[in-house]
């Protein structure tokens, strides 16, 4: 089996849902193939990934160690792989379907913050609560 490297996930802390996929993917990370950076920290290092605070903004970026950044749905695939959610790191893989994801994910990007504001409360609650009774 091809052994996976570790990803390190840059996102917006800011953002509610945001927290929300982090705080699940942390706890589906036993491996520890995943680490994350939140782009409005001090721990982000523009130097690090070459990508400036604005662009981590506008698209989701990751590294695979060794490798060069990679950005939108591609991260989610790597990301979901790492933390053994196959059947979504296959959706997100699917040529047919990256047109689609891309798009949608360049839109969620632009306006995450009214999004998530709408929605944001209530998914970090329910993913709390999920992890609570785990």
């Amino acid at each position: 089996m091809n052994q996976l490297k570790p990803l390190t996930l840059y996102y917006d802390g800011a953002c509610p849902l945001c927290q929300a996929e982090i705080i699940y993917l942390s706890s589906r990370n036993q491996r520890g193939l995943l680490h994350f950076i939140d782009i409005n920290s001090e721990a982000y290092d523009l130097n690090q990934l070459g990508i400036s605070c604005q662009q981590a903004l506008e698209r989701m970026y990751g590294k695979i160690h060794g490798e060069l950044p990679i950005y939108g749905v591609s991260v989610f695939a790597e990301a979901y792989r790492r933390v053994d959610l196959k059947l979504l790191a296959w959706i997100f893989s699917v040529p047919l379907f990256k047109p689609f994801l891309h798009l949608s994910y360049r839109i969620f990007a632009k306006y995450r913050h009214a999004i998530s504001a709408a929605l944001g409360p209530m998914m970090l609650r329910i993913v709390k609560s999920k992890l609570s009774k785990n």
